[in-house]
This record gives C-alpha cells, sequence and structure tokens, in this order.
C-alpha cells in the first residue's frame, strides 16, 4: 500500500505499550499484550498491542513488557488520620478498641496532625495503586481542617471524598456504649451547619469533594442521619457511616427505638443509592434485601474486621440482593496497611473460611469490587479500561519471583501481588507516583515530619487518659 493511503496514526498523551492489560470491563476481557492510549484525561484506546500501537502516536510511551496494566483501586472505606498512630493499640475487640484506643487517641489530634497523617495516608495509597479514596475523618472536623484534608488528598494526586463524621447531640445509646463526652463538640445543627459549609467549599466537579457523613449509624442522633441524607441531595453527592460493625450494634439500637438501625433507615425513606454503608457485617435477611433494593453502597472491610474479630459480612447475599459492593482498607490503624491487594485476598480467604466452600468468590469477583464496583460506589464513573472511562490506571511489575510462574494475569495479581509490585499509579491521565516516588509530594520530608508527630501525639494522647500503653 502507497504511504499516502495509510491512516496516519492519532496524537495521544501517554502510550501504556504491550502490557497484560487486564480491563474488567463487563467481558473481563485480558489482552496479552495489550495496550492503552489516553488523551485528556480519558482512555482513548484500548485492545492488543499491534493494533492499538499502529494507530496512536503519542507524547510519552511506556514499554509495559513484563508489567500489567488495570484499573486503579477504590478504597471505600479509610480512616488517613490514624496514620500517625500506625502498629498501636493490638489485641482488643472493636468496642474495647474505640473506647480505650481511638476515642481517646483521636480526642487528641489535632488540625496540622490530622493534615500530616492525611498526606501520610495518601501517599501510601498511591504507593499500592489506590486512585480513590473515601476518607471518614472525624479528627478534627472543624472545617478548617477537614478543608485541608481534602486539599492535601487531592495534593498528592488522589481523587475520592473527605466524608467529614459528625456525631452531634449525644443519645443515651452514646452515652450507654461509653462514647466520652469530649466527643460530641457540635449540636446536631452545628455539625449540619459545618458540613454545609464544607460542601460549599467542595461542589460537584472538584476532584475531591466533601460528604456528609454521621460516624456510625448505631448510636448518632436521628435527626442527624436525616439532615445528612437531605445535604447528600441538596449537594448531589452520597453520604456515609459506620454500620453495624459490631455484633451489639443492632441490638443496642433496637433497646433504644425498638427498631433495628437498617430497617429504620428503610422504614424513613433514608435508605438510598446515596447511601455508603461502611462494614454491615451484622445485618439480617431483611436488612439486606432493603439495602440491595434501594442500591446502596456497602463498604467491605475484610482485614480490618478479621484484625478486630468483628465478624465476616455475608458478601454474597448483599451482592446477589443488589447492593453495590466496594472493598476499604478500613485505613492504617485496623489493618496496618492501605494495600488494596491484601484486602481482595483476604476477601477471598474470609468468605471462603465463613462459608467453608472455596468457590464462594473468585479471584475476577475481588478484583470487580476493588475496581469496577468500587467505582460504581464512590461515583467515578472509573473502574475500568475502557474508552472514555476516566483513565485512573495501574501499572504492576511482573517480573518478581513471587508472581511468576505466570499462568493467569487476574490470580496472580490478586493472590500474590502487593502494594509494592505497583511501578506506576495514574490519575485522570496523570502520573502521579513512578519510580519509587510519589511526584507531587516531597516524601522524605513528610517521613520526617509524620515520625516527630506521631510521638509527640502519643505523648498528648497518653496524658489525656489513653488506658491502653501506646508500645505494648
Amino acid at each position: 500500500m502507497p504511504e499516502t493511503s495509510r491512516q496516519r496514526p492519532r496524537p495521544c498523551d501517554l502510550l501504556l505499550s504491550r502490557a497484560r492489560v487486564v480491563t474488567v470491563d463487563e467481558g473481563r476481557a485480558v489482552h496479552e499484550p495489550g495496550s492503552v492510549a489516553v488523551i485528556g484525561g480519558r482512555v482513548a484506546a484500548v485492545g492488543p498491542a499491534g493494533e492499538v500501537d499502529a494507530a496512536w502516536r503519542a507524547t510519552r510511551t511506556v514499554d509495559c513488557r513484563g508489567r500489567a496494566v488495570l484499573p486503579g483501586f477504590t478504597d471505600g472505606h479509610t480512616h488517613l488520620f490514624q496514620s500517625l498512630a500506625r502498629g498501636l493499640g493490638e489485641g482488643l475487640p472493636i468496642w474495647p478498641w474505640l473506647c480505650e484506643f481511638m476515642w481517646p487517641y483521636s480526642i487528641a489530634v489535632g488540625p496540622d496532625d490530622a493534615r500530616v497523617a492525611a498526606t501520610l495516608g495518601a501517599v501510601e495509597a498511591l504507593r499500592s495503586g489506590i486512585t480513590t479514596v473515601v476518607d471518614h475523618h472525624y479528627a478534627p472536623t472543624d472545617a478548617g481542617t477537614v478543608l485541608a484534608v481534602a486539599d492535601a488528598v487531592e495534593s498528592a494526586g488522589l481523587r475520592g471524598a473527605i466524608a467529614r463524621g459528625m456525631l452531634g447531640d449525644r443519645t443515651a445509646v452514646a452515652a450507654a456504649r461509653g462514647l466520652p463526652e469530649e466527643l460530641f463538640r457540635h449540636s446536631t445543627a452545628e455539625e449540619l451547619e459545618v458540613t454545609r459549609a464544607c460542601l460549599t467549599h467542595r461542589p460537584p466537579g472538584a476532584r475531591v469533594r466533601v460528604w456528609p457523613a454521621p460516624l456510625n449509624l448505631s448510636y448518632v442522633d436521628q435527626k442527624l442521619v436525616t439532615g445528612a441524607v437531605a445535604l447528600a441531595e441538596e449537594f448531589d453527592t452520597c453520604w456515609h457511616t459506620h454500620c453495624c460493625e459490631g455484633a451489639k450494634d443492632p441490638a443496642s439500637y433496637r433497646e433504644a427505638y425498638g427498631v433495628r438501625p437498617v430497617e429504620w433507615l428503610d422504614r424513613a425513606g433514608l435508605l438510598d443509592a446515596r447511601a455508603t454503608l461502611a462494614h454491615a457485617v451484622w445485618l439480617d435477611d431483611d436488612e439486606i434485601a432493603a439495602v440491595g433494593r434501594r442500591r446502596a453502597g456497602v463498604a467491605h472491610n475484610p482485614v480490618s474486621n478479621a484484625y478486630l474479630a468483628s465478624g465476616v459480612m455475608r458478601l454474597r447475599a448483599l451482592r446477589e440482593a443488589g447492593a453495590v459492593v466496594s472493598l476499604g482498607t478500613d485505613g492504617p490503624c485496623a489493618g496496618h496497611r492501605q494495600d488494596m491487594f491484601e484486602v481482595m485476598k483476604q476477601t477471598l480467604l474470609g468468605q471462603r473460611q465463613h462459608t467453608r466452600d472455596p468457590a464462594a468468590q473468585r479471584a475476577e469477583d475481588a478484583l470487580e469490587l476493588a475496581t469496577r464496583e468500587g467505582a460504581g460506589y464512590a461515583g467515578t464513573g472509573a473502574g475500568s479500561v475502557r474508552v472514555g472511562a476516566p483513565a485512573d490506571l495501574v501499572v504492576v511489575g511482573l517480573d518478581r519471583p513471587h508472581l511468576r510462574p505466570l499462568h493467569r494475569t487476574v490470580a496472580t495479581l490478586v493472590y500474590a501481588a502487593r502494594g509494592s509490585d505497583v511501578d506506576m499509579t495514574i490519575v485522570d491521565g496523570r502520573v502521579v507516583f513512578e519510580d519509587d516516588r510519589c511526584l507531587f509530594v516531597d516524601e522524605d520530608a513528610l517521613l520526617a515530619e509524620a515520625q516527630e508527630r506521631a510521638e509527640r501525639l502519643a505523648e498528648r494522647a497518653g496524658s489525656a487518659g489513653l488506658r491502653v500503653a501506646w508500645r505494648h
């Protein structure tokens, strides 16, 4: 064919060439080898390497032989402010862990501590291929700190939401369950007012938004939940809460209100597709049906649930009912690593152990929860490598002893890979992590400041009544 008659390659910003491309599309297509072209923050082409490479001329081409390309992960529930307490509070079930460790710690956290901790958590997330976070932030929650945390997360390169934890008026359930009075810094009306101000500063279109987030459905003021749902609808965003993480949560709620927590949400018309419920371990059949019927989101945190011995979520039942299920790390304190590879593997192992069925979930299922389903939960439109989707992508090195021999790419990624195998993280078409460095954070300075602040915070929290030895 004469040169003049050939179709000239089209220009693109970035070409990831000759990788094992795991698309996580509806057909679960894997291109081996495959290539991905990116233009203006969106996937412009994906397919067999020979076809894509011939059709596109890139400003930058990355040779991805010996590597996998897959969608970025969504961490559907984390607490970035807890980064400074990593490794502490071991050996306690959920409620003593909260009462004797986490709440005294959170009361002692200052605004600059929260900002530095969030930056540290964001760097860790990006290094492990997480491109979207839902950060349930509740220490401290003044508007200035919440917006500073949002700025820190966005500046590091992530997208997602800062779910502003709200407590409001201290309820009888909260008092009976031992929540310290110092946590209740704002009335219900004040909580909603501050959250409104934060939502206004982070409107639709912001890469990191603010969500209303009643701290825990089982013990916050019902009026606070109603107000949070109204704010989410008004500002066209989601709302977030802890839900039935502990075995005692439904019973204590029923004792106070005569109804189970999710049952109340459904009866009150508050359970909808904007709801994102973290944990949801102790739901009964009717509540699972309601969550699915309303297409609500659930964040499954299997590593955290195992660490705190909270129980195992009924994953299959929730998915079959229609719930939108994401995976979450639950932060650096209840699992110690923000590593979605670890979370995917624990999802499978936990479900198999719980059901005693080795086929209860497969590797492809776990990967979908961490990517495509997680993106649906967070509302980002990402989560799969398909034309037109946001270019939130991860490049994972496969030429490592623990990843060879390589028979099935998806199984190898889910069972054998870890966060440290990530070579490159791309958010919205922009490379944010590469060559073992986050490109928009001075990591050396950050680590030094984080260590110094963590030590001072430990001493301050100890003197404020933390009963569990920090270095136990």
